[in-house]
């Protein structure tokens, strides 16, 4: 069904920025509409499409999340609205309150289903840490952003609201559920279809899915990710910025930032083989 999820749109972003956390804690995640103009996500969707094509013609330049499903994760120089989106009020906001403070920001990077891209299976995008399941902490946030208006047919994503309590710890990876929980998570599902300029916020251990693409259109998703000071530094990745970008941010984002600095990027390669290995046959 298409998302019961409140958009809020109250001009005073203190006053709604509490009402968002408390959704978030409750639901596993909050929206933003019309956070950022339409022409500057246009230019992001511009650089993404440059990123995929890039990434395309390199061994694991890009990494499999499905049929015809690809994630990318980039440089952050390498989409130019990098720091726009990280220092937007909203993002910064949810970050300090749910988070801390210290928060770092430890991945960006985008989902693309294509043509034909198919039903995922339900899943998590981490096992579940005790703070979450033992105490109700959340620990990592994922900042979602579409670059095109997203229309029913265009495989919307889809989550399981509450869910990210659930502790998982006997599923496949702590990741995966089992295919006889899947009616109770679709009963559970919500459909968010997200336009241009907005944004949302959610827990990486609530309950998702990609669904399947039957436009002949692409619907790329920027995702930024963020984890609490206290991640195990094997579980954070460190991202790669050349010393010219890193003197031209803010430095408050730089505080936020755990980079390895360089002259030269050099080509990423991606990870996460667990979702590769379970996403990359049809559900």
């Amino acid at each position: 069904m298409t998302s019961t999820i409140a958009p809020h749109l109250d001009h005073d972003l203190g006053d709604a920025l509490g009402h968002d956390v408390d959704a978030l804690h409750r639901d596993g995640i909050v929206a933003h509409p019309g956070a950022f103009p339409r022409d500057w996500v246009d230019e992001l969707h511009r650089d993404v499409l440059t990123a995929y094509r890039e990434a395309r013609t390199r061994e694991r330049g890009a990494i499999t999340r499905g049929p015809h499903r690809w994630y990318v994760q980039v440089h952050p120089e390498q989409l130019g609205g990098f720091v726009t989106l990280a220092t937007h009020p909203w993002v910064t906001g949810l970050c300090e309150t749910v988070l801390g403070p210290g928060y770092v920001l430890v991945e960006i990077g985008f989902d693309i289903p294509f043509a034909g891209a198919v039903d995922q299976p339900w899943h998590r995008d981490l096992p579940s840490p005790p703070e979450t399941h033992r105490h109700g902490r959340l620990t990592s946030l994922a900042f979602n952003l579409a670059t095109v208006d997203t229309a029913v047919d265009m495989g919307p994503f889809e989550i399981a609201p509450g869910t990210q309590y659930e502790p998982g710890l006997d599923w496949d990876h702590g990741m995966f559920p089992p295919r006889s929980t899947w009616g109770r998570y679709q009963r559970l599902a919500e459909r968010l279809m997200p336009q241009r300029g907005d944004i949302s916020a959610r827990s990486a251990l609530a309950v998702h899915r990609g669904t399947a693409n039957r436009t002949s259109r692409a619907r790329p998703v920027v995702v930024l990710g963020a984890v609490v000071p206290s991640t195990r530094h094997e579980e954070r990745h460190r991202m790669m910025v050349t010393r010219e970008f890193w003197m031209a941010i803010p430095h408050g984002l730089r505080d936020h930032l755990e980079v390895e600095l360089v002259d030269e990027l050099t080509p990423l390669e991606q990870e996460h083989d667990i979702e590769s290995l379970v996403m990359g046959v049809a559900p």
